[in-house]
Parts: C-alpha cells; structure tokens; sequence
C-alpha cells in the first residue's frame, strides 16, 4: 500500500514491553488494516519498514510507484476471490487464496493491487528495506502460487512455509535478500518449533487467537492482532509457539540490513536527497506504467 499513516513511527500504549499493537487506518469504504511500522520496535523489526494486515473488498489505492525497497502481498487463506496485480515489469495476474507475491522495486516500478468485483482480499502487505548496494537493481518479481508452498504438519499444527527455510523444509527463494514466511496455523494445545538461525531477527504477529511465543529464554503472550519483533542473536535460536484455544500466527524471518534510510510513503532511498529525486522521477513517468 502507497501511503503512511499520521501514527507512522507510534506504538499503540501497551504495558507490557516489547509488544507492539498495530494502529488502525482506513482509506474509503474498501479498505481496513492494522499497521505495524518499523519505527515501533526501535530497530528490531529489521529489515521490515511495514506490515499492513488488511482486508480489502473494493480498489483502494489506484496505481502507484515504489522505490528502494521490496513490497510483498502475503494472501491468508481465508481470502475469497482473486486479487488482481498488475506491473510495470509487464505482469498481469490474480492471486488467489494463500499466494504470495513480491515485487522488488529496485530503482523503481509501478504496480495496482486490487480485489475483482465481489472479492474479499485478506492479506499482509510488507515493506522490506533493501540494502543500498540493491536499491538501484532492475525491478524483478516472484509470484508463489498456494499449492507450491510446501506444508508443515504435526500434532496440532499445520504451517504454511510461504518462502525460505525451516527444518528440512525448502520453500522458493526471495528476488532480494533472504528471508522466510510462514503462516501458521494452531489448534487448541497445539505447538509448532522452528529455528531462528544465527543473525536472523524474527517478526511474530497474531492473526487471530492468542500464543505464547519463547525464543530460548525469552517468553511472552500475545493476544490477537499483537506483534513482537525478535533482534537477531550471533547463536541459532528455537522458537515455540503454543496455543490454549487455537491460534493463528505470522512469522517473518531475516537478516537486518542495518542502514539508516528515509521513507517517504513507497520510497525507501538511503538519503532524503535520493527520496526526492524518486519523487521527481516518478513524476515524470520515469518509473513506468500500466496501461489501463
């Protein structure tokens, strides 16, 4: 999604330290969403600017650029319908239910994402920083269908592997720096185990439901719609989710790029100075189209 919102950099109040409630933001009747943004965790999300959980049920944002950094659109399975992405790389395509799709801007591209007439769109849409040896590569892109998403399942849980690694599991491999999805699902009493590697932060969202997450000695109790970022470790770390009464859990796992960088909206560039000149050549229709 193109825009910021007012409480950008902002924790919701929470008392308990370490976890971060999103902040709600609307645009028009078509668009809800939870925002979770980089300048929360003070540092610890990581290579992550932005996580948007969002339910989408008409066109929203209209077609707009990004630069500087990768936008991936991360589709729960509970969507209904297709979701209709459209680039300036030349891809047409509908998402469907449990799809993921990552666009690496690079130096810039443009894109729309939006539900066909009478769809549902239930999703994570993320902004993960490039590092600025990268922000200057051609724009590339990787659509992971549902059905090639290998799945994880034991007694009580069943986990998507979206992208990336865990365990002997291999999923398909991000265009841009490494990293690892998974959607996890937990039945009541249910517990799922993954190994944070060395050097790897891990960002953890409950989608619905509430777990308990333990990272080594670290444990915490999340209720819906509430995060924890995870800074990375120079060991391997085990993470433990569990659930009382089910839950539902994100998981993103990768190396922090550790740059500074300034964010203006769908622009993530290592100076102000580099922001402005994405601006203005975005404005001069220097970072693509999509024909109608």
């Amino acid at each position: 999604m193109p825009f910021d919102t007012p409480t950008d950099t902002q924790a919701a109040p929470n008392k308990r330290r370490d976890i971060v409630s999103g902040n709600p933001f609307s645009v028009g009747d078509g668009f809800n969403a939870l925002s979770f943004r980089h300048g929360m965790y003070e540092g610890a999300m990581d290579p992550l600017i932005m996580v948007d959980h969002f339910v989408m049920t008409e066109p929203t944002f209209g077609a707009h650029a990004h630069a500087g950094l990768s936008a991936v659109s991360i589709l729960l399975e509970d969507s209904q319908g297709r979701f209709h992405n459209k680039d300036s790389l030349g891809n047409d395509v509908d998402l469907m239910p449990g799809d993921l799709y990552w666009l690496k801007a690079g130096r810039g591209a443009v894109h729309d994402e939006k539900p066909r007439p009478g769809g549902h769109t239930h999703a994570l849409q993320v902004f993960v920083n490039l590092p600025a040896r990268m922000k200057y590569d051609a724009p590339t892109s990787l659509h992971v269908k549902a059905s090639d998403m290998p799945i994880l399942s034991g007694n009580g849980y069943r986990a998507r592997l979206m992208l990336g690694e865990s365990g002997n599991a291999r999923g398909h491999s991000s265009p841009a720096l490494p990293m690892t999805i998974l959607d996890v699902m937990l039945d009541a009493g249910g517990r799922f185990e993954h190994t944070v590697p060395t050097g790897k932060s891990a960002f953890i969202l409950v989608i619905d439901g509430a777990a308990t997450a333990r990272l080594d000695r670290k444990t915490v109790m999340l209720s819906r719609d509430e995060s924890i970022s995870f800074r990375r470790s120079d060991a391997n770390q085990r993470l433990v989710l569990t659930a009382e009464a089910g839950a539902h859990i994100a998981i993103l796992q990768a190396a922090p790029v550790e740059e500074r960088f300034v964010q203006k909206g769908p622009f993530a560039m290592s100076t102000q100075d580099e922001v402005d000149a994405m601006v203005a050549a975005h404005k001069d229709g220097k970072l693509g189209s999509i024909d109608a």
